[in-house]
């Protein structure tokens, strides 16, 4: 979808209700909170990549109400995903387009973050 610096807000929020879709314009910090054991899958690419999320931040002031955050996922060392955003689906939120960003590689995988501000 492209959409303009302001989005048409009734065509927006029925774009993500046939899509079943969260909305990330409105997301806040306690949207994820406490779904830290709960199924995070990347399902843009083949194969699909499963995450999980190990850090919801709180960012101080932003744009938002609520405030800034960001999300830190761990996923797999292969494959690993570049910078780009991704289709990212969770049974209680649907789908979410996000934009991650490779922070950092470990033993036990990649980490990926997205911000909202």
């Amino acid at each position: 979808m492209t959409c303009a610096i302001a989005p048409n807000a009734p065509a927006y929020a029925k774009y993500l209700e046939a899509r079943a879709m969260f909305d990330p314009l409105n997301a806040s910090a306690s949207d994820f909170e406490g779904l830290g054991d709960k199924s995070f899958t990347v399902t843009s690419v083949e194969p699909e990549v499963p995450l999980e999320l190990i850090e919801v931040k709180a960012m101080g002031s932003g744009m938002r109400e609520g405030g800034a955050f960001s999300l830190l996922w761990r996923g797999p060392n292969e494959p690993a995903l570049p910078q780009a955003t991704y289709r990212v689906t969770q049974a209680e939120l649907g789908e979410i387009d996000l934009f991650l960003v490779p922070v950092a590689q470990f033993e036990d995988g990649f980490r990926y973050e997205a911000v909202f501000a």
